[in-house]
Formats: structure tokens, sequence, C-alpha cells
């Protein structure tokens, strides 16, 4: 009955509409929290020390969500990432261009917006990056809670454009954040990879070869100074996602992987990040400086214009150049929508929020940003919803429309 309830609990966890709304409500509950008479309690929650002085981690709760279980997160992106790039839509060269150049827009604009609105201000030298990258869990969960009735093709332009403009955030944040890199470490992750490869090619399963593998590269990755979320999503794409000859597509390590972890990463670690990172206190000296600073105006602009700008932008200029087509039945006002929900810009957007704001002033830039990031992406996913629900019904009354059509030709 135990193992039942748990399977059923792991298939519930997988879908996106869950994943999403977990993250809602955790993010709920911190701003709720921090804004309340047990503020305090909060504050000492995140400021937890969990250290392990054996390895000199001398690590927050917080920290520990966003170094330690964001990984995790990572790693089932890495894993998704790579299923995509060899088996799945982004296997074929004109339906992969697609995503990877609206991805790509959908970075540079946000970033050059950013830039642009927030030059000189203290923080904002790498902050910039902020609004480059589309929350994978929450931009799923509202498609599939308002755009069930759009073709098919939505969810796999979406998964795909968030995917790859993670990875262009996770490659920033290695490239930004990495102020002193000790080589040693960096060889050590690079060794603890090139196992895990191996290992792979091999095609060993056994589980006590993976964990200490993923546990090292983790610690060593933090040691040499690079954001050691690295380790996940570097894991996931070493893994294999080609089922051999004997094999079933379900059985390769990559599926069984996301299987085990997608649910986990939903259900835990997202979720306890949000509730980590989105307190952020709504008072009236922020809602002010929300409309009136140029850090928090740049972040806003950079997602819900830029974002939804570059993402659309350069995926019509990619189909009307001919170097991509479009998936399905896909229309542009369709694309359109999912560009708006590109917008969302939640668990990515608030990470670099912290690091890159994190030394800046007495800590108010840090909840500025964040309070900004919360705003746009609350707005977004609205906006998102209206146009998802309208195009729904748009082709619904298609459906309708040639279903009737063909019971007319039978009765004809």
């Amino acid at each position: 009955m135990i193992v039942q309830l748990r399977s059923e609990l792991s298939r519930y966890l997988r879908t996106e509409t869950v994943g999403g709304t977990l993250l809602l409500i955790a993010a709920a509950a911190a701003v709720l929290w921090v804004n309340s008479p047990w503020e305090a309690s909060y504050t000492a929650m995140i400021g937890t020390h969990l250290d392990i002085p054996a390895l000199h981690l001398n690590l927050t709760l917080a920290d520990w969500t966003k170094d330690g279980l964001l990984a995790i997160f990572f790693f089932v992106a890495g894993l998704e990432l790579k299923r995509e790039l060899v088996v799945g839509e982004l296997a074929d060269r004109k339906r992969a261009t697609l995503p990877i150049v609206a991805a790509a827009g959908g970075v540079v604009l946000p970033a050059l917006i950013a830039m642009t609105v927030s030059w000189g201000v203290p923080g904002m030298d790498r902050g910039w990056a902020i609004p480059v990258a589309t929350d994978i869990a929450f931009a799923l969960g509202v498609l599939a809670l308002t755009g069930s009735r759009i073709p098919a093709g939505a969810r796999v332009f979406l998964l795909s454009l968030a995917v790859v403009d993670d990875l262009i955030a996770i490659v920033l944040i290695a490239v930004l954040f990495t102020t002193t890199l000790k080589m040693l470490w960096l060889l050590i992750a690079v060794l603890c990879l090139l196992c895990w490869f191996l290992a792979q090619r091999k095609r060993l399963g056994n589980p006590i070869i993976y964990v200490p593998l993923a546990l090292v590269t983790w610690y060593a990755l933090h040691e040499a100074g690079i954001h050691p979320t690295l380790a996940g999503v570097a894991c996931g794409l070493l893994t294999r996602v080609r089922p051999d000859d004997d094999e079933d597509e379900h059985d390769v390590p990559a599926a069984k992987l996301e299987h085990l972890f997608q649910p986990i990463s939903a259900g835990i670690c997202v979720p306890l990040f949000a509730l980590f990172a989105s307190g952020v206190p709504l008072d009236s000296q922020v809602f002010s400086q929300l409309f009136t600073n140029r850090l928090s105006l740049a972040i806003m602009a950079g997602l819900l214009i830029g974002k939804t700008l570059g993402i659309f932008g350069s995926a019509w200029l990619a189909v009307r150049l001919g170097i991509a087509e479009k998936p399905g039945d896909l229309e542009y006002r369709d694309m359109f929508a999912l560009s708006v929900l590109g917008a969302i810009g939640f668990t990515v957007s608030l990470l670099v929020a912290e690091l890159a704001l994190a030394d800046v002033g007495d800590g108010s830039a840090v909840e500025l940003a964040k309070a900004a990031v919360l705003l746009t992406s609350l707005a977004a996913s609205l906006a998102g919803s209206a146009l998802l629900l309208r195009r729904g019904r748009a082709h619904q009354a298609r459906r309708d429309e040639r279903a009737l059509q063909g019971q007319e030709d039978l009765t004809g």
C-alpha cells in the first residue's frame, strides 16, 4: 500500500501543472510569511547554519537550497536537454533551430535592455543577467493549466526554449560569478565528469558509482570557485539517452534518472528554493521604488518586454528567413502567447539576483530585484494565460467547425 501511494505521488509530481502550482504556493507562502508578524522566524530559518566542518562547508539553509537543491533541478534540466538534442525534437536541424534561435533572442534583448536602463547602477555590471532565463517549471505549469486546447507542439517549443535559455543562463553564471578559480579543484571536477562519461559508455548502472561522482563533482566545483549547480547540468548532459538494441526507450539511464529525480525536483527542490528565496518585504518603500528605481525598472523591462519581443521576434525572423520551421499547427499568435510565458523568470532570475547583488549596500538591492522578478513573473503568467485561453478557444472553434463539416459530408 505504501509503495503504491509513493508511486502515485511520484506520478502526480511529474505533471507540469503540479510543479508550477507547488512553486507558486511556496513563493506566496514566503511573501506572506516575511510580511507577517512572524517575519523574525523566517529570517532566522533562512539564516540557520548547517555546516560540515570537515569539508569546510559553512552554509546557511538558504545557501544549501541555492547551491545544493538547485543542482538537482539543473540535473533534470540537463537530462531533458540531452534527450531533446539526441532523440527528441531538437535532433532535427530545422526543428532545433527555432527554439535555439528564440532562446538566443530571449537572452540577448533582455540583457541589452537591462544594461541600457541600469547603466551605472551598482551591481548591475553583472545583474543584467537577471532577466535572461525562463522558469521551466512555472512556465510549463501555466501552459498545462491554460493551454490544453492549443496544438501539442506548443509544449515542445516552450520546453526546448526554456531548457536552452536556462543552459545559456548557467554558462553566464559560471562566467560572471567565478571570481577566483582554483585549478586543482577544477581538474578534480573534470576528472569526475570524465569518469561519469566513461561509466555511461561502459553501460555501468550501479548507483554506488554515480552518487559519489556527483557529490565529489559538486564539492570540487564549489571549492574551485564555480557555482556548483553546474555539476547538475554537466552530469545530465553526459548521461546516455539513446537506447541500445536490446533496450526499451524507458530503460536508458537518462529516462530512468529523469523518472526518479523529476518529482524530487518539482516536489521538493524548486518549491524549497522558492520558499527560501522569495521572502521579500513588500512595504510601501519597496512598492514606491519598483516603478522609480532604475534597477527594478531594468529587470521588469528586460523580462516583460525583452523576453517577449526577443523570443517572438527572433522566432518569427528565423521562420521568415527559412532557417527554421514552426512545429505542428502552431500559429504566430500561439507563439506570441508562448513568448509572453517566456517572461516568467523565477528560479534562475532569483538565483542570479542573489549572486549579483548580495554585496550591494545593505541587502535592499536584492529585495528590490526579487520583488521586480516576482511582480513581472506574475504579470507574465496572467497575460500569458489570458492569451492562451483566447487562442485555445480559437483552435477549439476551428476543430468544432471541421467536425461539423465532416458530419455534414457523411450525411450528405
